[in-house]
């Protein structure tokens, strides 16, 4: 019988069991043997990761051409228009090809969305405002270089979904088991 666990990636946390020396790792908050990350999150990046000792599911949820779903809250600076919105949902050329379309939509900070350490840079003159982006491919910091793209640097990224799969009861650094 395979395993999965959906987990709640904290900041700063590096997504392999090996040490690095230099930051936490999953090791530090995962004792269950045999499983491994179906995808990876940058180590400045929060939320959802699924870990799997199932190599077929683990393959099926990384690669994108299986097109599931990955659903992003992301924390930019300034407050996006329309156009903006409009130029995520079309594509957004980046140096190493367009991006396909994405949901994106303005959204309220997330309630109870907990505190992040270190928090996110805040300038007085610049207001900050939250997207919630759903994209169906994995490029290398995507998420970042989109909004960057059209404007609207990344502040902070939490992934909240995966295909059906969601953060929902998950604290930062807990995890639980699922069936699948």
């Amino acid at each position: 019988m395979s395993r999965t666990l959906l987990f709640n990636k904290p900041y700063g946390v590096i997504c392999q069991f090996s040490r690095d020396g230099m930051h936490p790792t999953l090791a530090d908050y995962i004792a269950v043997p045999g499983v491994y990350p179906a995808g990876r999150l940058d180590t400045d990046s929060e939320g959802l990761l699924l870990l799997t000792d199932d190599g077929k599911l683990q393959h099926r949820i990384a690669e994108p051409k299986h097109k599931l779903p990955k659903t992003y809250w992301v924390q930019v600076e300034g407050i996006p228009d329309e156009a903006a919105l409009q130029q995520l949902r079309r594509g957004v050329p980046l140096k190493d090809g367009m991006t396909l379309p994405a949901d994106a939509q303005q959204m309220e900070e997330p309630a109870g969305l907990w505190l992040r350490n270190p928090p996110v840079r805040f300038r007085k003159n610049i207001p900050t405002s939250w997207i919630a982006l759903t994209i169906r491919e994995g490029k290398n910091r995507q998420v970042r270089r989109m909004t960057a793209a059209v404007g609207f640097p990344t502040l902070r990224l939490i992934r909240y979904a995966i295909g059906d799969w969601s953060l929902d009861g998950l604290a930062p650094g807990e995890w639980r088991e699922i069936d699948i």
